[in-house]
């Protein structure tokens, strides 16, 4: 499920949406109920005026499948990632990306959890997932290559504290939900 097909059903229904943030969507509202429906996800994307075609609902409905199965550990063979453009792509895409699947993430959760309240060490993460939105995506054009390698690195480094966040928040609301159930 290539990234840049995602993208062109969000263009080709005129919206600002990128697969990064729907990806972020997904993954924010899955954390907290992993049993939610793709419809729900998909009418969060689309306003109601937008029909989607049969095949555009089936991809989507994909890869918010693919990562249910991922963040519930599924599919063995395979670990939970974020969905953003290739390493191939442009430093500032990729940076893009990773800035608006923060903003899909932290909507997807405050989608599934109302309250004031975060289990452990959700309250801190979300902090910083939301210290990410901030990111600049503007590159200077007179970086050096120093510059730039240490950017990738710390892009690489970001990715993986997201990865790492969210399957810890996760964790921590599927134990909050135990907790709750056995009182």
């Amino acid at each position: 499920m290539a990234y840049q097909t995602i993208n062109k059903i969000f263009q080709k229904n005129e919206t600002d949406l990128t697969s990064a943030e729907a990806h972020g969507l997904a993954t924010g509202m899955l954390s907290l109920e992993s049993k939610i429906e793709a419809s729900i996800w998909l009418s969060e994307l689309f306003d109601d005026e937008i029909t989607l075609l049969d095949e555009d609902k089936t991809i989507l409905a994909g890869l918010f499948d693919q990562t249910r199965k991922l963040l519930n550990g599924e599919d063995e063979g395979f670990r939970f990632a974020l969905f953003l453009p290739g390493d191939d792509e442009p430093l500032n895409e990729q940076l893009e990306a990773i800035r608006v699947w923060c903003e899909g993430f932290l909507f997807g959760i405050g989608h599934a959890h109302s309250e004031s309240t975060w289990p452990g060490e959700t309250g801190e993460i979300i902090k910083d997932i939301v210290e990410f939105t901030k990111l600049d995506s503007e590159l200077d054009d007179e970086m050096s290559q120093e510059e730039i390698d240490e950017l990738e690195a710390a892009l690489i480094e970001i990715q993986e504290y997201l990865r790492v966040a969210v399957m810890l928040i996760k964790d921590q609301f599927m134990e909050q939900t135990k907790n709750t159930q056995t009182h």
